[in-house]
C-alpha cells in the first residue's frame, strides 16, 4: 500500500465517546477527515448538536447519540444505536473521562466511584458490547483507549488526583490485557497517553499553575494543540497500525521521557 492508502479510513465507521468537545472532538475530526463515518456521544445533547454542526461543516458524515458512558444501560443503548445507524463499528475510541481533585486522605468515596466507573468500567463495558456486536464476528477492529501520562506515574503533591491517576494506570494495563486476549480476533487495542492539553477538565490546573508555566516544564516547551492527537489516532485506527497492539503512546511534548514513563 502507498502511504495515503495506509492511513485512509474510507468506508469505515468510528464511535467516539466524549466526542462533543476537547480531545474527543479532535479525534473525531481526524477519523472523519480520513474518510470514516463517525458517531460521537456525550451526555449533553446541546454540545453534541454543536459538535455535529462543526464536523458536518468539514464534510464529515456524523451521527450523534446522547449517553452517559458510565451507565451500563446507556452503554447497551449506544452500542445498539451504533449498529442501527452505521451497521457496526470498525473503530472504537474510548475517550470519555472524569477527574476529581481532593487529598487522598479525605477523597470522597462517591467521587472515587464516579471516576472509576467512567474511566475504567465504562471503557470495558463499551469495548465488550462493540466487540461482541461488530468486531469479533467480523474478525477485525481497532480500539483506542485514552490513558494519560498521569497513569504512568505520580503527580506533584499539590495536584491531589489520586482517583484519576489510578484510573488511568488501570487503562494502561486494561489496554495491554485486552490486546493480548483479543488479538486472535483480529482486533488491535492501543492507548494514547496525552500530556497537558488545555481543556475543560484541565481548567483548574491552568488556573493554578498557568499554561506558560506548564509549557516550560516540557522538553518541547509547549502544551498540546488542536491537531496534536490526530496523527496518533490515525496510526492506531488505520492499516498503518495493523501490526501494533497493546502499546501506550505518550503524546506529551516529552514529559514522560523526563519521568521515565
Amino acid at each position: 500500500m502507498k502511504p495515503a492508502e495506509l492511513f485512509s479510513l474510507s468506508g469505515q465507521t468510528a464511535l467516539v465517546t466524549g466526542g462533543s468537545r476537547g480531545l474527543g472532538l479532535q479525534m473525531a475530526e481526524a477519523l472523519g477527515e480520513a474518510g470514516a463515518t463517525v458517531l460521537i456521544t456525550a451526555r449533553k445533547a446541546d454540545e453534541l448538536a454543536n459538535a455535529k454542526a462543526h464536523l458536518t461543516a468539514l464534510g464529515i458524515s456524523v451521527h450523534t447519540v446522547a449517553a452517559d458512558a458510565s451507565n451500563p444501560e446507556h452503554i447497551a443503548h449506544l452500542a445498539a444505536e451504533a449498529q442501527r445507524l452505521m451497521g457496526g463499528v470498525d473503530i472504537l475510541v474510548n475517550n470519555a473521562g472524569a477527574s476529581w481533585g481532593a487529598p487522598a486522605e479525605t477523597h470522597p468515596l462517591e467521587a472515587w466511584d464516579k471516576v472509576m466507573n467512567l474511566n475504567v468500567r465504562g471503557y470495558f463495558l463499551l469495548a465488550q458490547a462493540v466487540a461482541n456486536a461488530s468486531m469479533i464476528p467480523r474478525k477485525r477492529g481497532r480500539i483506542i483507549n485514552l490513558a494519560s501520562i498521569a497513569g504512568l506515574g505520580g503527580n506533584p503533591a499539590w495536584m491531589q488526583t489520586i482517583a484519576y491517576n489510578t484510573s488511568k494506570g488501570a487503562v494502561v494495563n486494561f489496554t495491554r490485557a485486552l490486546a493480548c486476549e483479543w488479538g486472535h480476533h483480529g482486533i488491535t487495542v492501543n492507548a494514547i497517553a496525552p500530556g497537558f492539553f488545555p481543556s475543560k477538565m484541565s481548567q483548574v490546573l491552568m488556573d493554578t499553575v498557568g499554561v506558560d508555566s506548564i509549557a516550560k516544564t516540557t522538553p518541547l516547551q509547549r502544551v498540546g494543540g488542536d491537531d496534536d492527537l490526530k496523527g496518533a489516532t490515525l496510526l492506531f485506527a488505520s492499516a498503518a497500525g495493523r501490526h501494533i497492539t497493546g502499546q501506550i503512546l505518550p503524546v506529551d511534548g516529552g514529559v514522560s521521557a523526563l519521568i521515565g514513563g
